[in-house]
């Protein structure tokens, strides 16, 4: 996943300065016995084109040139990383908010249709939330909100957790492998922390209790989060229905969250788990909690 992640150092200066070149014959001070004799004797310092002097110079030249080749490319490779790492994260924030608040109104459109799904009589859909369907690979079919993270924190879930198709694509993944929203057991999405969107790159802030919001056509579901728990980049026990007991068999709807730890590194997996609190129809509109970021304000 993501995304995201990528340690790099300086660039070191490796071309100090030469000395200055010397002449090899000089004239002697005034004053001095043979003077004028020694002078006009003297052989003139070669000037040709073969000569040592400018080949020297040559050779001076072409190290300084690639000596500021080196420098040069250095800081446009800092300056690429910068930009991946961190700027392109807060440009691409506001993007991502338009089009999650684009799909979130389109669902709204589709709601006041006829052909709408009709609520259950008779079900608390609160606690009874209808069940997603399985969306085609890297179709968005959710979004993303954790009040957490700020009033903009907006983003589109899609189906899978390609690195080329979704992940690298600036989408929050979920893994097909794992239960989708409304069903019991535990619905699983990732993304970069830094870097293509950087979705989960404040997971370490969450506190207990805090309130993280799945939206769908249906409405809103509302979890509260739990705990973090950190793993190697191959423990996949985090994907169970229940996280890390193979085998049992789910009671609860489970959100988990999963991204690369620490930053800009891929060493180990942070995992953020959630439990399901309650559902809002699309009908009875956002919950209060995230009505601003639904409804596009800031």
């Amino acid at each position: 996943m993501a995304q995201g992640r990528d340690d790099h150092g300086g660039i070191e200066d490796l071309f100090p300065g030469d000395e200055p070149a010397h002449d090899a014959t000089t004239a002697p001070s005034a004053g001095s016995d043979g003077a004028a004799d020694d002078v006009a004797d003297a052989p003139a310092a070669s000037t040709s084109s073969t000569g040592k002097r400018p080949a020297k110079k040559r050779r001076i030249s072409v190290v300084g040139v690639a000596g500021e080749l080196l420098i040069t490319a250095g800081v446009l490779v800092l300056m690429f990383l910068g930009w991946q790492l961190w700027l392109d994260d807060q440009l691409s924030a506001p993007r991502l908010k338009n089009e999650a608040t684009g799909l979130s109104q389109q669902w709204d459109k589709e709601a006041q249709k006829p052909t709408a799904k009709p609520s259950q009589p008779g079900t608390d859909v609160s606690q009874n939330p209808p069940v997603q369907t399985a969306p085609k690979n890297a179709e968005r079919f959710a979004l993303l909100a954790i009040p957490r993270f700020g009033t903009d924190f907006y983003r589109p879930i899609a189906e899978g957790v390609g690195v080329q198709d979704v992940l690298n694509k600036y989408e929050v993944g979920h893994y097909p492998s794992t239960q989708m929203p409304g069903d019991v057991g535990n619905f699983v999405i990732a993304s970069h922390r830094s870097a293509y969107g950087g979705a989960l790159h404040r997971i370490h802030e969450l506190e207990v209790g805090d309130h993280i919001f799945i939206e769908t056509e249906d409405g809103w579901y509302q979890y509260s989060f739990r705990n973090l728990e950190y793993v190697k980049p191959t423990g996949v026990g985090v994907l169970d229905p229940v996280p890390q007991q193979d085998g049992v068999a789910a009671t609860q709807r489970l959100l988990t969250l999963t991204t690369c730890n620490p930053f800009y590194s891929t060493a180990e997996r942070i995992i953020g788990y959630s439990v399901f609190d309650k559902f809002t129809p699309r009908a009875d509109g956002p919950p209060k909690e995230i009505a601003a970021t639904v409804n596009g304000g800031s």
